[in-house]
């Protein structure tokens, strides 16, 4: 073997890098310092080569024994590697040389938030509090912790805490937000996004954030100026765009939302949720084939995106094309079965179709999926009307108002189903139900029999509650 030689190019990382592996190859055994020696045990990790540089922290260890760093980086890479007994070990070992190194408690903090072990990651996460020179890191594990443990607004606590520390602390930015939409407290969000723009008119994070806020809140026209302001400062914000593009939906300007979701192809590679909402947008306005189009190329994107493959349905729907329309909307129940606007859509094709009891059995998947769905309870009856069952109607309509007792449109609907059995009295009462909840809808009985406009006894009833 050829003599040591000594090689501390801490100036060089690079230099030293190319040392280290030279000496590998030539079997040869180099003497390297400490920064050396970090140097290139990060040079491998940032390569995400956790085997060689955990080669390099054994040549390290050798050569500097009582070197705390090494058995620190040597636990984070076995933490990667996923051999967490073996991080302990070295942790401990680091802790007997120093003690005082923030590091070791905010890895051991890393490894028992992982196991859910949230009482002893608090430890150690406070610990290194009191040693670490920058914290905001630490404060952001913490909160991390307290949101595992479900306590969000101890959470909330520990992220502005974090953020007092580091104004530009990005992931706190959009951890807050997250937090205060979990306890839905939008309006504390946009109070504190308010004041951090006061302080950081430049964070274009704090501004998409309140933009988030106020569009929860129902506030389209602020929330889009919102993202414009987050625009103004990165042009290159993508998801910006498409919330924009989603605010502008929200607004029914579909045409802008349009233009604005294209925009983030500018950006990023389209994706076909984005080919999806523009798809919706040309669906609004009931230009199918370009909706048809934007939808067939969100599915070539992605086959499992059952939106897109429901949105083809609902342009050959329009186009009274139902056949093909229910092809696609079983194509989207096969992705989500459990979704009651999917059955809603394939019991009205069946029942456009004719096919009446396919169509009570989707309506019935519907109402059981979704019992506050007044417009598919009516419709489910209505086959039932169709074809003279009126007892099975009535039962239908009966089960609805249980789900949904201010639902005036029900009970007027039972009126029509009860004087067509010829129970005039329980009709009544049912009429005084309805009108009580909302006089201004006793049109929807004459809809649906017209004939009761000349029934002297009900029209004094109607006249009692509309005068």
């Amino acid at each position: 073997m050829e003599d040591e030689y000594e090689f501390g190019f801490t100036e060089d990382p690079k230099f030293s890098v190319e040392r280290y592996e030279e000496m590998i190859r030539n079997h040869d055994q180099y003497f390297f310092d400490a920064q050396a020696f970090e140097n290139i045990i990060d040079y491998y990790i940032e390569r995400n080569d956790p085997a060689k540089a955990l080669q390099v922290v054994e040549y390290a260890k050798s050569q500097h024994p009582f070197a705390a760093v090494f058995l620190i980086k040597q636990a984070q890479l076995l933490v990667v590697t996923n051999k967490v007994t073996e991080a302990f070990a070295a942790l401990d070992k680091a802790a007997l040389l120093e003690a005082s190194d923030a590091d070791i408690y905010i890895i051991r903090g890393n490894l028992y938030e992982s196991m859910d072990r949230y009482t002893e990651a608090l430890e150690n996460y406070e610990k290194a509090l009191g040693m670490a020179e920058e914290t905001d890191d630490i404060l952001l594990h913490i909160a991390y912790v307290h949101q595992n443990m479900g306590d969000y607004e101890m959470a909330i606590h520990y992220l502005k805490e974090c953020l007092k520390q580091n104004m530009e602390n990005q992931d706190a930015l959009y951890e807050l937000a997250f937090c205060y939409d979990v306890i839905d407290n939008q309006e504390e969000s946009i109070q504190f996004y308010q004041q951090y723009i006061d302080n950081e008119p430049y964070s274009y994070a704090a501004w998409y954030n309140l933009g988030n806020a106020y569009t929860k809140l129902g506030l389209f026209e602020k929330a889009i100026d919102a993202y414009d302001y987050a625009i103004l400062i990165k042009d290159s914000f993508a998801s910006a765009y498409f919330n924009k593009g989603n605010a502008l939906v929200n607004l029914e300007k579909y045409a802008e939302a349009i233009e604005v979701y294209r925009q983030t192809f500018e950006y990023e590679q389209p994706n076909a949720d984005t080919y999806c909402a523009i798809g919706e947008c040309y669906e609004k306005l009931e230009q199918m084939d370009e909706a048809r189009g934007f939808y067939k190329k969100a599915v070539r994107m992605d086959s499992k995106l059952a939106d897109a493959w429901f949105g083809i349905g609902v342009t050959l729907d329009f186009e009274e094309r139902y056949f093909e329309a229910l092809h696609f909307y079983r194509k989207a129940l096969d992705l989500d079965i459990m979704n009651a606007d999917y059955w809603f859509a394939i019991a009205d094709a069946e029942y456009k179709l004719g096919h009446l009891p396919e169509a009570e059995l989707a309506y019935e998947k519907v109402v059981e999926l979704n019992p506050l769905d007044v417009d598919a309870w009516l419709d489910y009856s209505s086959i039932m009307y169709e074809q003279e069952r009126l007892i099975d109607a009535i039962e239908v309509i009966a089960n609805a108002i249980k789900n949904n007792p201010e639902a005036a449109e029900l009970y007027y609907r039972m009126v029509a189903y009860l004087f067509a059995k010829g129970d005039y009295n329980e009709a009544l009462v049912n009429l005084e139900l309805a009108l009580t909840s909302d006089p201004d809808k006793h049109y929807i009985l004459f809809d649906y029999l017209p004939q009761l406009q000349k029934n002297k006894v009900i029209l004094d009833i109607i006249n009692r509650y509309t005068r």
